[in-house]
């Protein structure tokens, strides 16, 4: 791993807030969020702290799939405002120091996409092979819809074409076809628009579909699955030097990092770490913090521009994929009991808050954990407050209600009847009655407040972005302790996974006379180290960022 700074890689260091244009703020009393409404609630997020806005889709599409079927990928939906209003809005990110990322959404178009129009209409036309047709589609019983619930094939027949068309999502959305160089070409037209009008770079959709024809009956590929990624990320370079690509790559630690171009590093940045946030949830279910340990030694090198991105709460279900059917069930029972809270036999549907009964203590030991992880933090909109989820909305859906602002009229979101918004708001302990933005920015000890210092913190202790990274033996199978280092600087994070207090024992290494400074106590307490050994007193969920001093060392201010 690189330990020296590298002023582009701005990724290294930043905090990602993942939000929903049309879910955040209603500008014009339409019942939905708009980019007039985000850009009066640009200081709301510089104030949080956050460095890196990333929008969901907000191109014009049909909203079959809550934006992700695109018809025109160089444009704003009519909804949300005009290419003008998207404008204003980057210019005031850019005046706060924010960075702005995108939804890429290139897996698949729309049904309605003019391309696709095009392309079923006849088999002479230039689109045509924009998609993959086949005749009589191969058998394939591995080559499951990700939608399970929705579809029961990847493949569906087009009367107007007389062929087969692919889609490993819904019906309405077929899959481009990249063995196409024109489709490549198109793509990079796509990233180019949106880089040259202040964009910092992409959340790609769903990688692996876009390089992988594995189980579709498609054997004509004359293409390197990864040319795509490589030459995507050399045009993008070419164009930007800083320019960042973050990839939704849920797949197994061994198979994650071919995704970061290997030792060259010339693909994926920034990659979700999908098998250690899923171990992280089988160890909060049991309090233990071995399945974590057990991922976290499993977690490859990334390359000098490489990070893994970390989350709690991602926009889409909770997966659990990875984690055998026992181990999925255990997480099941702990926090989404219910089959309403359940998706596709593999994921849950909910909040962190609900899922842990809105136990402060919990939540905090967490987004402690999503602070400290080695890599870069991403929240989705909402969890700084403890936000909860609606289960009468169906879905993935549940979780993208709309941001409670106030206690008011429809959570000061929208001026609209609330039978127009865009969707109904969460209900109960959860909802804007009791969780919203105007009365945690008043309660010194609400989780709003607490998530602003650890933001703060997690920016003034870049170790944990940069640094490499190594666990510390503990005395407690509940305690998850590592420690980053990064020129010259050694930080520690402490974390009890159990709900009861711990006398920990904690083996940080070093000699007589080092000790280490609390990076969360108001005053920076030091304590001294005994042969290496570092002793604390853990509260149930407790957790400790500590900084390690050396024997000739004062503690920093």
């Amino acid at each position: 791993m690189s330990t020296g700074r590298t002023a582009d890689l701005w990724w290294k260091n930043a905090i990602v807030y993942c939000l929903d244009v049309e879910t955040f703020l209603d500008s014009n009393g339409d019942g939905i969020g708009d980019f007039n409404g985000l850009t009066e609630r640009v200081d709301y997020l510089a104030g949080l702290g956050v460095t890196c806005l990333w929008l969901m889709p907000f191109f014009p599409s049909p909203n079959r799939d809550d934006g992700y079927d695109v018809t025109d990928f160089y444009g704003v939906d009519e909804r949300l405002g005009s290419l003008g209003d998207f404008v204003v809005f980057m210019r005031a990110a850019k005046d706060r120091g924010l960075r702005v990322i995108v939804d890429m959404v290139v897996n698949h178009t729309s049904d309605r996409h003019p391309w696709f129009r095009s392309a079923r209409s006849s088999r002479k036309s230039p689109y045509r092979d924009y998609y993959v047709w086949r005749d009589e589609p191969a058998e394939q019983p591995d080559a499951e819809p990700v939608f399970p619930d929705a579809e029961n094939s990847i493949w569906s027949y087009d009367e107007r074409a007389g062929q087969y068309y692919l889609h490993h999502f819904y019906a309405h959305q077929p899959d481009l076809n990249f063995v196409n160089p024109a489709v490549r070409e198109e793509i990079a037209k796509i990233a180019g628009y949106w880089l040259e009008l202040g964009v910092d770079g992409f959340r790609v959709d769903a990688v692996p579909f876009l390089i992988e024809m594995g189980g579709t009956g498609v054997t004509e590929m004359d293409l390197d699955p990864h040319a795509m990624l490589r030459d995507l990320k050399a045009f993008m370079t070419r164009r930007r030097g800083d320019a960042l690509l973050l990839g939704e790559v849920n797949l197994p630690h061994k198979d994650l990092k071919t995704f970061f171009g290997g030792s060259r590093g010339d693909e994926i940045q920034l990659l979700f770490d999908f098998p250690l946030m899923q171990a992280m949830y089988l160890a909060l279910a049991r309090r233990d913090a071995r399945p974590l340990r057990t991922s976290f030694k499993r977690m490859p090198d990334v390359t000098d521009e490489g990070q893994w991105a970390r989350f709690v709460r991602n926009h889409d279900e909770l997966t659990l994929d990875k984690l055998t059917d026992a181990q999925r069930q255990e997480v099941f029972d702990a926090f989404g009991p219910d089959g309403s809270m359940q998706l596709y036999g593999r994921g849950l549907r909910r909040r962190l808050p609900p899922m842990f009964d809105g136990d402060e203590a919990r939540i905090r030991l967490a987004y402690s954990l999503l602070f400290t992880l080695p890599g870069t933090p991403t929240l989705f909109y909402g969890e700084e407050i403890g936000m909860g989820e609606n289960l009468d909305i169906d879905g993935r859906v549940s979780v993208r209600t709309p941001m409670q602002w106030t206690d008011g009229r429809n959570a000061g979101f929208s001026t609209a009847r609330p039978s127009r918004l865009r969707r109904p708001l969460v209900e109960g302990r959860f909802g804007p009655l009791a969780v919203n933005v105007a009365a945690a920015e008043r309660d010194s000890d609400s989780l709003l407040n607490w998530m602003e210092r650890a933001i703060r913190r997690r920016r003034e202790t870049p170790e944990f972005g940069w640094g490499e990274w190594s666990l510390l033996d503990t005395d407690h199978n509940a305690v998850f302790a590592h420690r980053c280092e990064w020129e010259g600087r050694t930080v520690l994070a402490v974390h009890n996974l159990s709900d009861g207090p711990l006398e920990v024992e904690v083996d940080v290494g070093g000699g007589d006379g080092a000790s280490v400074q609390d990076l969360l106590d108001a005053d920076g307490s030091v304590q001294s180290l005994e042969r290496g050994m570092l002793q604390l007193t853990l509260e149930g969920y407790g957790h400790r960022w500590l900084r390690l001093q050396g024997e000739d060392q004062r503690p920093t201010p």
